[in-house]
């Protein structure tokens, strides 16, 4: 998928941009509960999944 679409979607809806990259796992279930905690956190692992 496209980086920069990817990026976006880390932004604005980081489990989605999660689920696309890596399915559905534990890297998932760890961004879904940062999302629900705090957003930025979300935004940042999500961030470290998919463009690292």
């Amino acid at each position: 998928m496209n980086k920069i679409v990817l990026i976006i979607l880390c932004i604005i809806l980081p489990p989605l941009a999660v689920f696309l990259e890596k399915g559905a796992g534990k890297d998932l279930v760890i961004n879904v509960v940062l999302c629900f905690v705090f957003f930025v956190p979300a935004v940042i692992h999500a961030l470290w999944l998919t463009v690292l």
